[in-house]
């Protein structure tokens, strides 16, 4: 088990923003980003994500059409990326995985192991080894951008987004990068696990949603 306990997020040290103030203010702060380094930590085992088509159609059950949509993005990541570089950009991903696989996340990691092809950086790491630091709860969803703003991504029970609460205290962003940076020293490329955790599986079974 991977003994590492998570720094403390109090909600009163951070601002609270809507999901639509998140939004805009997520993207006009990484757009801003040059020379620096991006870190985000997922921990939650399903979403509901919205815009997504390739989600909608996993929603639906239909399987092949979500992974013909993914990979439609292609361009789309290869200009993300020569953008990112001319930035001087890295973004670094930590992807806890619970056994077994959700539908959700199943998909997810086909689109996971596409980012990294385009110079995503991801990692998985095992839920088991992080029940020590889980002892008090789940860890949360973090995003820390350019080392100097964090966000506290929130969702209600069915995984859908509620906003954000966000953080720009030095100690508590610095301490919380390091904290995933430990975590991602610890994981396996996603395209290891992928070959040989995701790519055998049948197409999942869903309910619609």
């Amino acid at each position: 088990m991977l003994d590492l306990r998570a720094p403390t997020l109090p909600p009163e040290r951070g601002e609270r923003l809507v999901r639509d103030v998140y939004k805009r203010d997520f993207r006009e702060r990484d757009a801003a980003i040059r020379d620096a380094e991006s870190w985000k930590l997922e921990r939650r085992q399903h979403f509901r994500e919205q815009g997504s088509a390739s989600r909608d159609a996993l929603s639906r059950g239909e399987w092949e059409e979500a992974l013909r949509l993914i990979d439609e993005r292609r361009d789309d990541l290869l200009e993300s990326a020569r953008d990112d570089e001319r930035r001087g950009f890295v973004f670094h991903r930590v992807r806890v995985v619970e056994r077994p696989l959700t539908p959700y996340l199943q998909w997810e990691l086909h689109s996971l192991r596409q980012r990294a092809e385009y110079g995503e950086r991801i990692r998985t790491v095992s839920a088991e080894v992080l029940a020590a630091a889980e002892s008090e709860g789940p860890l949360p969803e973090v995003v820390i951008l350019g080392g100097s703003t964090l966000y506290q991504v929130l969702y209600d029970e069915s995984g859908a987004s509620q906003g954000a609460i966000r953080y720009s205290d030095s100690g508590i962003v610095g301490r919380w990068e390091s904290y995933i940076k430990e975590l991602y020293g610890a994981g396996e490329d996603v395209e290891s696990y992928f070959a040989r955790e995701v790519a055998h599986l049948p197409p999942p079974t869903t309910n619609a949603e």
